[in-house]
């Protein structure tokens, strides 16, 4: 076997191929005795009769085909490998030659991992919005963890306030016929949560437990059920339960009881300074994006539509992974929506192609800076993981199989990338909009 190869594009090559007359003839051979048992030949039983009984009966080419499928993708494969071809597809195959006593010949067209070339990707410029913390951003938080730590308390003595959480049953009709997802038995709603169609949470205040009532509410001209869209409805409701959230005061008893801070004062500055060193990594990765993309905008690549495809299935993939953890599926979540599978990928296409662009760019500028990862770059990786994961390192490291610790090198060598072009570029915080004076001639409570 002999073949060249033709490079025909930047992501497409062309490999010709010959083949010995000899090893066609074992090939079709070889084709002959897998075969001969399921044809028929008049005076033969089968599998008895000779090839050439076969062959004068239904043509010399009986054979052919499946000699060539046997024979071919073997050699392609060794080709490949030897040449240190990347193929993302697979091939086209198209045979020129195929006759008895002679040469096989037969081109594939296949395409190949793309040819990165780089633009500039040192000494960058670039700007990004920093992540800042305010007395806001301080209160929030600390809001949230009062949250978590607030009790419930069942209600017995007053109707339903906004803010309460109700337990109700509830069945809806439009023209007095019941609809899909209508129906429901001790649902929880918290009221003032604007979960529900505008106008039936309203229409809960006031009642007590035990009560009925009629609602009247207008489904949305925008509502996902095109069926329900603007209709008049009526929903019987039942209020099965109230309850309320009680929240602790935020003092220096909540503060020894959420943290290791004996006042108040205390644990709120602690707060700041959490937030303050999250902003600052955030800023950091936000930087490190910032110049990347930055190097990607100045490189070109040309991307097999396969590896597109590909990268495409996997994001979807991770898609309907996101929502099972929510507690339902990507075919819900796409009958909500009234969407194909087809359709809902194609709104993805475009990041699968930048992740891609991304990726090629890295392992580009990996390779033309000639960076590897060390066993020092490893072992950041390693505890950055395992402390995300909320994993002791030891415990981690133990666990990690041999693909994993491949992945963890690999990001590290992909962490020493971009930590290179970091290193020269030139990152500026973009600076709030200054306020705007009020214009004394038409401020409030001016005096002429």
């Amino acid at each position: 076997m002999s073949y060249t190869t033709e490079k025909i594009s930047s992501n497409q090559v062309k490999l010709s191929f010959s083949i010995p007359a000899e090893d066609f003839e074992a090939a079709v051979q070889k084709a002959y005795l897998k075969t001969r048992g399921r044809i028929r030949v008049p005076g033969f039983r089968p599998g008895k009769a000779p090839r050439k009984f076969i062959e004068n009966m239904y043509g010399k080419q009986v054979f052919y085909d499946d000699a060539l499928n046997d024979l071919i993708p073997d050699v392609y494969d060794a080709a490949i490998e030897e040449a240190g071809i990347q193929a993302v597809d697979q091939p086209n195959i198209h045979v020129d030659q195929a006759e008895e006593g002679k040469e096989v010949l037969f081109t594939a067209e296949v395409y190949v991992y793309p040819e990165v070339t780089l633009g500039q990707y040192e000494k960058l410029e670039v700007e990004i919005e920093p992540e800042t913390v305010n007395d806001a951003a301080v209160d929030a938080r600390i809001e949230q963890v009062r949250a978590e730590h607030s009790r419930t308390e069942e209600v017995l003595d007053r109707p339903v306030e906004n803010g309460d959480t109700v337990k109700l049953d509830y069945a809806g009709t439009v023209d007095g016929v019941a609809f899909d997802g209508g129906t429901a038995e001790d649902q929880t709603l918290t009221i003032g949560s604007n979960s529900f169609i505008p106008g039936f949470e309203e229409q809960i205040v006031g009642m007590c437990v035990a009560e009925e009532k009629d609602l009247h509410v207008t489904f949305p001209e925008q509502y996902h059920a095109k069926e329900l869209a603007g209709k008049d409805a009526v929903f019987h409701v039942k209020v099965n339960s109230i309850s309320k959230t009680e929240l602790p005061e935020l003092d220096d008893e909540f503060a020894a009881d959420v943290s290791d801070y004996s006042t108040f004062a205390e644990y709120r500055e602690s707060v700041r300074k959490e937030l303050e060193e999250q902003a600052q990594k955030n800023n950091r990765v936000a930087a490190e994006n910032a110049v990347v993309e930055k190097a990607v905008e100045n490189a070109e690549v040309d991307i097999p539509k396969a590896m597109e495809d590909r990268q495409l299935a996997a994001l979807i993939r991770e898609q309907d992974m996101q929502m099972r953890y929510q507690g339902y599926t990507l075919d819900d979540f796409l009958k909500y929506l009234g969407q194909t599978r087809e359709q809902f990928a194609e709104n993805y296409r475009g990041e699968a192609r930048r992740r891609l662009k991304v990726q090629l760019v890295i392992e580009a500028v990996q390779k033309a800076a000639g960076i590897e990862a060390d066993e020092e770059a490893i072992e950041k990786q390693t505890a950055e993981q395992a402390e995300r994961l909320g994993r002791e390192l030891a415990d981690f490291k133990s666990s990690l199989t041999d693909s994993q610790k491949e992945a963890l090198k690999d990001a590290a060598a992909v962490q020493k990338t971009v930590d290179l072009m970091m290193a020269s570029a030139k990152v500026t915080e973009k600076q709030p909009e200054p306020e705007t004076p009020a214009d004394p001639e038409t401020a409030e409570g001016t005096v002429d």
